[in-house]
C-alpha cells in the first residue's frame, strides 16, 4: 500500500529518517567536543540518544563518516551566519560581530572545532583532510577582503603578500581568543574580536565600523 506523503511532499519514514540523523550529528557533536574525536565511541554517541550502533550505521556507513558529516554541519552554519555572497572589503569584517555571536550562543560547536582542529595535526588524523584546507581557505578569504578595502581605497594598499600575512595573524588572534573565552567565561569573544580588529584595521589606515544593531 501506497505511503500518505508528509507535510511538504516528503513521506514519513523519510522525514523521520531525516530527524534521526540531525539528532545523531547533534550527539556526535556533543561527544566529540567533550572528549575528542578518538575519545568517543559509536556506542557511547548512539546511547545518548537512545539508539543501538547499529542504528547509527544505517545512516552513516562509520565513524568516519560521521565526522565528515559533523564538519559539514559546521560548514554550513558558519556560511549561513556569514551570508552569501561575501560581503566585499571592510563589510566583510563589521560582518564578523555576527560570526562570534553566534559562537558565544554555541559553545559547543565551538568547542567540537577547536578540539578537532588540534586533533586534526596528526597526519592520519580523519578530520585532516578537511581542516588543512579550511584553514588555508579561511586565511585566502580573509586577504582577499583586505585587498579588496585596499582596491577600494578603505585601507592603505597592501601587497598579496602583506595581506595573506595579515590575515593569519587574524586567524590566529581569533581561534586563541575562542579557546580563552571555552577556558574563562570572563572573556567577552565579541568584545575582544572587535577591540583587535578595530586596532589592526587602524593600523592598516582604516576604521572598523561594526553592524547597526
Amino acid at each position: 500500500m501506497a505511503e500518505v506523503p508528509a507535510e511538504g511532499g516528503k513521506r514519513g519514514p523519510y522525514r523521520t529518517g531525516l530527524r534521526t540523523r540531525d539528532q545523531i550529528i547533534a550527539a556526535a557533536s556533543a561527544a566529540f567536543a567533550e572528549r575528542g574525536y578518538h575519545g568517543s565511541s559509536l556506542r557511547q554517541i548512539a546511547a545518548a540518544i537512545g539508539l543501538s550502533p547499529a542504528a547509527i550505521l544505517r545512516h552513516f556507513d562509520s565513524k568516519d563518516d560521521l565526522l565528515t558529516a559533523v564538519l559539514e554541519d559546521w560548514t554550513a552554519q558558519t556560511n549561513a551566519i556569514q551570508g552569501q555572497p561575501r560581503p566585499r572589503g571592510l563589510a566583510f569584517w563589521a560582518g564578523q560581530r555576527t560570526v562570534m555571536e553566534f559562537h558565544t550562543r554555541h559553545l559547543g560547536l565551538l568547542a567540537l572545532f577547536i578540539v578537532l582542529a588540534g586533533e586534526a595535526t596528526a597526519p592520519d588524523h580523519p578530520a585532516n583532510p578537511f581542516m588543512v584546507p579550511r584553514y588555508e581557505a579561511v586565511a585566502r578569504g580573509y586577504a582577499d577582503a583586505l585587498l579588496e578595502a585596499a582596491a577600494d581605497g578603505e585601507i592603505a594598499p597592501l601587497t598579496s603578500a602583506d595581506a595573506l600575512r595579515e590575515a593569519r595573524h587574524l586567524v590566529a588572534f581569533m581561534d586563541g581568543i575562542e579557546v580563552q573565552a571555552l577556558l574563562n567565561p570572563d572573556v567577552d569573544l565579541v568584545a575582544e574580536m572587535e577591540a583587535y580588529l578595530s586596532q589592526t584595521l587602524t593600523r592598516l589606515g582604516g576604521t572598523y565600523v561594526p553592524p547597526q544593531a
